[in-house]
């Protein structure tokens, strides 16, 4: 059988479909057996056919003649070259986000401004990883105008490897934070090798979106031919904050927008929301919808998440933590006019040798300011010397919760993924 790329893209433009998962499997999906730690999907390659798979693409041999079973070396980086051979077949803005936080949330700003006025297909929830991008790319359809692809990275060489096949014209780096320390490195490891987005967009004359108040993004930008600047002082978007209490208030400088309001919580997404305009009037979105679009974005998956229970105000933000966002949250918590403010916050992970400092930095942070309550949950919280209530889970922790008569206070929730700390609500 001719294993190359052409053939098996002849199948794919059949189907426009690929999975991953044979419980998600759809009638006439490729279906492609990826290996990891704990699963092979060539397990499951016959079971895929008889769901309705019309190809599977296996890297080991299985007990049947079916031609319909596509072996290759290695189904994961066929699955990528695939995508890639996809991405060459059009001519359009293809724009990469990557940062150590409000990637997700930046992207889907950035997308609804966008699909207002284009055809936009985008990263569907944060499948941002090495199987998640190359669907992302997989997805879309020939009537796009437009592609906006969330790249998450934890080492070194991670990007380097999604932008050899999404091949970005156009590309941000929102942010670079102490996020996934122990994989990168330390902190300018982690600039490094979210800088591999920008030495792609330099060697292949993209454009970057730069927010110019960092001055660690105008220097990883040097070199990059075209330069689109935006900011709080100076750029082709500028940008401040208005009113933050809870919710996020804009004022830009433009005459046909002057505010956005927000329903983000939080100082720190004032960048994502100026990512948003910057990206959108570059592309020519008429200012009314660009404002529209970003009024109209709800978050929803446990990032800061506004929710009302009882008497009680909520921001859930708990789909992960680092210490740059954890120090972001709490500060801007911090400013909240409440003097019935409770902090639940879990571990922070993959800070390798950093673990316990970044921590007991958190800790120190929190006993700048006056809390109502202060919680705190697993991770490396407890090598810390503290006087906050501690519990080893976020199960433990809800236990505690459900048992409080808490009213007319705001509480703000947060950790790392997989603390799981929106489990305190589910009591």
């Amino acid at each position: 059988m001719n294993n190359s790329i052409e053939l098996l893209y002849s199948h794919f433009i059949k189907s426009m479909s690929v999975c991953t998962d044979t419980r998600k499997i759809q009638q006439g999906d490729i279906f492609f057996a990826l290996k990891g730690d704990n699963f092979n999907g060539n397990l499951f390659a016959l079971k895929a056919l008889e769901q309705g798979a019309s190809l599977v693409v296996i890297d080991e041999d299985v007990n049947s003649n079916d031609e319909r079973l596509f072996k290759v070396d290695d189904s994961l980086t066929t699955l990528q070259a695939l995508a890639k051979h996809h991405r060459q077949q059009f001519n359009i803005p293809f724009i990469a986000i990557t940062g150590s936080n409000g990637k997700t949330t930046t992207k889907e700003l950035v997308s609804s401004v966008l699909a207002t006025h284009y055809k936009t297909y985008t990263t569907q929830g944060n499948l941002n990883n090495h199987i998640g991008v190359p669907l992302t790319l997989l997805s879309i359809k020939q009537d796009a105008e437009m592609a906006v692809i969330e790249m998450g990275a934890n080492h070194q060489k991670e990007i380097e490897s999604y932008c050899n096949y999404t091949l970005p014209n156009y590309g941000t780096i929102i942010n670079c934070g102490k996020a996934h320390l122990e994989g990168f490195g330390g902190e300018k490891g982690v600039r490094k090798g979210k800088g591999e987005l920008f030495k792609f967009l330099k060697e292949n004359n993209g454009t970057a979106f730069v927010y110019w108040d960092f001055k660690y993004l105008q220097t990883m930008s040097k070199g990059i031919e075209t330069i689109v600047k935006y900011g709080t002082k100076e750029g082709a978007v500028i940008g401040n904050i208005k009113e933050s209490n809870p919710f996020l208030s804009v004022e830009i400088n433009d005459e046909n927008i002057k505010i956005i309001q927000t329903n983000l919580v939080g100082d720190y997404n004032l960048s994502n929301v100026l990512t948003a305009v910057a990206i959108g009037k570059y592309f020519n979105v008429p200012d009314d919808k660009i404002k529209a679009a970003i009024e109209n974005y709800t978050p929803s998956n446990s990032r800061s998440q506004l929710i009302e229970v009882g008497r009680n105000r909520i921001i859930l933000d708990a789909y992960n933590a680092n210490p740059s966002s954890m120090k972001a949250a709490i500060e801007n918590f911090a400013k909240f006019q409440s003097n019935n403010k409770i902090l639940m916050l879990g571990g922070m992970m993959e800070l390798g040798k950093e673990s316990v400092e970044e921590h007991h930095a958190i800790v120190d942070l929190i006993n700048q300011f006056n809390w109502k309550k202060v919680v705190l949950v697993g991770g490396d919280f407890d090598k810390i010397s503290h006087h906050h209530l501690y519990f080893s889970n976020s199960t433990e922790a809800a236990e505690w919760f459900a048992q409080q008569d808490f009213e007319d206070c705001n509480i703000l929730i947060k950790g790392s993924r997989s603390m799981k700390m929106e489990k305190v609500l589910e009591s």
